[in-house]
């Protein structure tokens, strides 16, 4: 690849400052242009050499411009990915891709239109604690897999000020933590056949809702997803049983922790865990009960942004697609018609 892809980044908060910005500037062949930062303009402070705009539409109509990263609040997802994508830019959007299914199929059926890639921003396929998972599964360690829980807890009991606690279209833990938990399921097995989901508001003074579980059927094994924001004491992040053995892992990857600290992938080790929070595997292979640690793969979110520049220089096949996208937000529906109906819901695209 020997072309520079140059990005224009479309909001500066929690996102766009600790998720994309770094990981950006830190893959060859991307270069960071321009920040539409509404408020202020200290993105300007720690990229010097990156222009400063108030107005999306001048990232749409800067013909130097590749690519559109959207880290907007989710209501603004759909019609700014959408502008991009006719501004013939191709996008990057912050999870949840957009807030209803036939908005994902619109953004795809225009992406397709254009010839353009749109992605959604999936960095958690990348948790080192994740790809862990996918080698054991890979590796049939635990025979066939029977039971699969997967939990992103935290304890936030007063509501924080930020349009992340604001009821409306999209808002909620389901379509926040909950599209990431839904992915990475959808990348080890699939879809499913049946949904069953509990959704709730636990905390006093919520207006969105802050508790789900959510189990996915398939065929003869269980997948439960589960996020809380009154879990003061988190239980372990997954939990897989086979009928050859168990695997259990504490923890959380620590790549979130160490961009918010404004440290980036360039630090020796990134992405490696401490050996404390390897997680434990009991299993029988070849006729001997086997028990122990397995040491947590380096994480690497940076991959996502490798692999976007690729699919854009038409060298690799996109990893995150938006039809994946498309199904992640088709599962929240029907959770939330689950939740409502009290009862189990066939998956279905329709």
């Amino acid at each position: 690849m020997t072309n520079e892809i140059r990005v224009g980044l479309i909001g500066y908060g929690m996102s766009g400052r600790v998720f994309h910005a770094p990981i950006i500037q830190s893959v060859p062949h991307l270069k960071l242009k321009t920040v539409v930062q509404r408020r202020a303009d200290d993105s300007r402070d720690r990229y010097p050499s990156v222009a400063v705009v108030q107005d999306a539409a001048a990232v749409f109509a800067d013909p130097d411009i590749d690519l559109v990263v959207i880290t907007t609040p989710n209501n603004s997802h759909f019609d700014l990915a959408r502008k991009a994508l006719l501004a013939n830019k191709h996008v990057v959007v912050e999870k949840p891709f957009t807030n209803t299914v036939n908005e994902a199929r619109q953004l795809i059926e225009i992406a397709r239109q254009q010839n353009r890639i749109v992605s959604a921003f999936q960095n958690r396929r990348w948790d080192g604690d994740f790809l862990t998972v996918k080698q054991i599964l890979n590796g049939e360690l635990l025979g066939r897999l029977v039971e699969y829980e997967s939990h992103f807890d935290r304890y936030r009991n007063l509501r924080q000020p930020t349009w992340r606690e604001e009821a409306g279209p999209g808002s909620g833990i389901l379509f926040d933590l909950g599209s990431h938990l839904i992915d990475q399921a959808q990348v080890l097995f699939g879809l499913p056949q049946l949904i069953t989901a509990d959704i709730s508001a636990q905390r006093e003074t919520s207006q969105i809702t802050d508790n789900f579980e959510l189990i996915l059927h398939y065929d003869r094994l269980k997948v439960t997803l589960k996020a809380g924001m009154l879990v003061r004491e988190p239980g372990a992040r997954f939990t897989l049983h086979g009928t050859a053995g168990s695997f259990v892992k504490f923890g959380l990857d620590p790549q979130e922790g160490d961009l918010k600290k404004g440290l980036t992938p360039s630090v020796a080790n990134w992405g490696e865990e401490s050996e404390d929070d390897w997680g434990k595997l009991n299993t029988e292979i070849g006729g001997l009960n086997i028990q122990g640690r397995i040491k947590t793969i380096a994480g690497c979110y940076q991959a996502y942004y490798q692999n976007i520049a690729a699919a854009i220089a038409g060298q690799a096949e996109l990893a995150v697609k938006p039809e994946e996208a498309r199904n992640t937000i088709r599962i929240i529906e029907l959770a939330m018609q689950s939740a409502e109906q009290r009862r189990t819901i066939p998956f279905s695209l329709n």
